[in-house]
């Protein structure tokens, strides 16, 4: 009851089609769905419907740097340059891996400005770009930031990202039901995003798109993912990744900057998480401080994603067990993710 509490009401406020929600307590996953997946066909949303998750595929390509970390083909204090005889001479030259997988690499955008569809133009951007900040002394959250990022880790480990990610990182994770590109035997199950309009549309996808917002799953799969940052998956090499993509990088407030992932001490209020995921946080350039060294107390992970037809968000407490993944087919604000997300984990908790 406390999940159709919290989301009921949701889904009529946004006007959102469908949903799929998806809890994790004492391991086990409990799903609730909502609406439709697309209401030409009319067909019904389940824990198999895949939704774009736009930013939630960051920590999927946290998780594929860090994974080359740990088999050797690069460091997060690496030049960026490094990894790219193209950028030999630009001001990454002295902008670390790492900045660039946390947005700290010194200002750079939100999203590619639009002129920038080509390989050749993308290159040629980061070339003449300039930081306005020093490297690792503000975060802006930024798409040719952390989409660099995973760029470059793929080359260094000598693969493109899509192979990387679908071949390699995906079923390590036990994912088979996550895509970058939605095979033709999966598209019955793909659902469509509704723009503010309510035209069904689905996502067009610009430079970089696959390391940065790329990612189709189904809320099965993605409180897999969930799970396997709670509990571990089998696979050394992964689990050595999932546990680097938790490390806290910088501060900024009270949110932790991780691989991907942000994260908070627990119990941590709305309040807290709202102004953690509020347009301040997106938008801006904020003062980043080193992180607070670990403590061993529980902490809360979480992570919005949006593209213009869907709005996702994932939340987890690996102390605690508990998890949600809440998948919409509509780009609804993040406070009202939040808001739902924390009364029912604070129900889980209990």
């Amino acid at each position: 009851p406390v999940v159709d509490a919290s989301i009921q009401p949701l889904l009529k406020e946004h006007r959102i089609p469908g949903m799929a929600v998806a809890v994790l307590k004492d391991g086990k996953a409990h799903y609730f769905n909502y609406g439709v997946a697309d209401r030409e066909r009319a067909v019904g949303v389940s824990e198999q419907t895949l939704f774009e998750i736009g930013s939630v595929s960051k920590p999927l390509t946290a998780t594929l740097g860090a994974y080359a970390v740990v088999k050797g083909a690069m460091q997060l204090d690496d030049k960026a340059s490094r990894h790219a005889p193209w950028l030999k001479g630009s001001a990454f030259d002295s902008i670390t891996m790492g900045e660039l997988a946390t947005y700290s690499a010194g200002g750079l955008p939100l999203q590619f400005p639009e002129e920038v569809d080509s390989l050749e133009k993308m290159q040629a951007y980061y070339r003449q770009w300039t930081p306005a900040y020093s490297p690792g002394s503000h975060r802006q959250y930024a798409n040719p930031s952390i989409g660099l990022f995973g760029y470059l880790a793929a080359s260094s480990m000598k693969q493109p990202f899509d192979r990387l990610m679908e071949q390699t990182i995906l079923p390590g994770l036990g994912l088979y039901h996550t895509y970058l590109n939605v095979p033709e035997q999966a598209m019955g199950h793909y659902a469509y995003g509704y723009s503010k309009e309510d035209k069904p549309i689905r996502v067009t996808p610009g430079m970089l798109a696959d390391e940065a917002y790329g990612i189709k799953t189904s809320s099965a799969d993605l409180l897999r993912f969930v799970k396997a940052n709670i509990s571990g998956v089998d696979n050394a090499a992964m689990q050595q990744a999932i546990d680097l993509t938790h490390q806290g990088q910088y501060a900024v407030g009270e949110m932790t900057q991780g691989l991907g992932w942000e994260r908070y001490a627990y119990p941590v209020s709305e309040q807290t998480l709202l102004a953690g995921n509020s347009p301040a946080m997106i938008y801006n350039a904020n003062p980043a401080a080193p992180a607070p060294a670990a403590t061993g107390h529980p902490v809360l992970f979480n992570k919005t994603g949006s593209t213009n037809g869907f709005g996702a968000y994932v939340a987890f407490v690996p102390a605690k067990g508990i998890g949600i993944v809440m998948l919409a087919n509509r780009n609804y604000p993040n406070e009202a993710r939040i808001k739902a997300a924390h009364a029912i984990l604070t129900q889980l908790a209990r």
